[in-house]
């Protein structure tokens, strides 16, 4: 069938990663908010720590389900079930009287969000082609970036509007206009699913979805529980993890063999040029990426008493450099392709060097001035990472996978989120009785090892981009060269 370009796909576009940036934003604009939620709520710290980590374990879970079900059922309406539920979970949050109330409601939250998000990948590969699908994944990789740098910065900012007894109100109610009107404009601009005759129980791979869920939740409980002793208490969980994913590899296997829908088609990782190493590289790089934001909270505010807001500002130059080079970078992806992956990775290492050296040579003081610009250099290269490896990891993935695709990748970010977060921190509290510049420069020294693991995995997919392509070339000459003979 011709492909026939949506006029209204770009407006559409801004609509579904609108929404998406309300979902990803939330995993980090909590952070700071966490202080005026427990004076708010009066509520334990432990309960507290579960606003952020139920959040992330519900978004983490559901990933892989959702865009199973939006291949299955049509992207729109996943969409626009998913938004809806997002919001009203946001206005209960919001309003939550008690601490079990909030737990509750951000781990709605979260599934909802997690819902949402393989949606944006499966409406990008379903909306363009070519050139223009780069373009449209450079965005999506600018708002992933984007929304991870800027949350502390937002969250201090309505801490500082709203105050601190119930500003943490508003970070969740700023959701609820913004996913309204995305709402409005998506019931207009999105393109309607195609009617499907199609029966839960043949389409929807339910042993698949528990036993990938098991997998996740026993790597993720003990990361997101592990300034609480979780590694140490609940090791075992990783042996569980290690167990159904096993199981849940070999059901999906078994699922293909049988000719039904799996949740996961495993030829994904098998059988998609690409797929596998860019899911790796991108699960590494948000190991090292993500964790550093709580780093630079607990250095700021409690190493040198900087306000929330302050704290945000203080790392806004990773954030604008990210925004502008992804953008830019998503177009430049059929001319460089892996190159520039690679080269976005050397950047961030060696950016977070850069900072991690400072903060032993130069007054704290002056460590927000002094690491401006390493940090622009480093979200310059960290712009040059997600976008593009978002593209090439997606890019000979067939339509009709496209949700299930995006949110695998998705979950192996959030699963590289949890534990670089938890590493990071975990680093930064053992080395603190030395001093927090001290601390900082082994927390950062820890995140430029992890990418430049992932550097490693992209400089090893590079290599077998241009053996592959060395192939097909060849392939192609001596077809050519057989017509010629005959």
């Amino acid at each position: 069938m011709t492909y026939e370009p949506d006029p209204r796909r770009w407006k559409a576009l801004a609509v579904s990663l609108t929404a998406g940036f309300m979902g990803l934003l939330d995993v980090s604009i909590v952070n700071v908010a966490l202080p005026s939620m427990q004076s708010g709520l009066h509520a334990s710290s432990g309960g507290i720590r579960w606003v952020v980590s139920g959040y992330a374990l519900a978004f983490g879970l559901v990933l892989v389900t959702g865009g199973r079900l939006g291949d299955a059922f049509g992207r729109r309406n996943m969409f626009l079930g998913a938004l809806a539920a997002f919001v009203l979970t946001s206005a209960l949050a919001g309003a939550a009287p008690n601490e079990l109330t909030l737990v509750l409601a951000r781990l709605a939250q979260g599934v909802a969000a997690g819902m949402l998000t393989p949606q944006n990948t499966g409406l990008i590969q379903d909306l363009f082609r070519g050139a223009e699908r780069g373009r449209a994944f450079g965005m999506f990789g600018a708002v992933v970036g984007i929304s991870t740098a800027v949350g502390p910065i937002l969250g201090g900012a309505i801490i500082a509007l709203f105050g601190a007894e119930d500003g943490w109100r508003w970070v969740f109610y700023v959701n609820v206009p913004i996913g309204v009107l995305a709402f409005a404009l998506a019931l207009r601009l999105l393109p309607r699913s195609e009617k499907k005759q199609l029966k839960v129980s043949s389409e929807i791979d339910f042993v698949g979805i528990a036993l990938l869920a098991v997998a996740v939740l026993g790597v993720l409980l003990p990361v997101v529980d592990a300034d609480q002793g979780g590694l140490g208490g609940l090791w075992w969980l990783f042996l569980v993890a290690l167990v159904f994913g096993v199981a849940f590899v070999r059901w999906e296997h078994s699922v293909v063999r049988r000719g039904r829908s799996p949740l996961l088609d495993t030829r994904l990782f098998t059988g998609t040029p690409g797929y596998a190493a860019g899911a790796a590289v991108g699960a590494l790089y948000f190991c090292g990426f993500a964790g550093i934001w709580l780093v630079f909270a607990m250095y700021f505010q409690q190493g040198l008493g900087y306000t929330p807001l302050q704290s945000g500002l203080s790392v806004t130059p990773f954030a604008l450099g990210s925004a502008v080079s992804a953008a830019v970078a998503g177009r430049l992806v059929p001319r460089f392709g892996r190159r520039l992956t690679v080269t976005g990775l050397t950047m961030v290492a060696a950016g977070l060097l850069v900072v991690a050296l400072l903060a032993e040579l130069v007054p704290p003081s002056a460590s927000g001035w002094a690491f401006a610009l390493p940090l622009l250099f480093a979200g310059v290269g960290g712009g040059m990472v997600i976008s593009p490896n978002t593209t090439l990891t997606l890019e000979c993935v067939p339509v009709r996978m496209a949700g299930v695709a995006g949110g695998a990748l998705q979950t192996g970010q959030r699963i590289g989120t949890a534990i670089g977060t938890a590493v990071l921190a975990s680093v930064f509290g053992l080395v603190l009785g030395h001093g927090y510049p001290v601390a900082l420069t082994v927390a950062l020294g820890c995140a430029a090892v992890l990418t430049c693991g992932a550097l490693a995995l992209a400089v090893a997919e590079l290599r077998a981009r241009r053996h592959r392509a060395a192939e097909e070339e060849h392939e192609a000459r001596k077809a050519a060269a057989d017509v010629h003979r005959s």
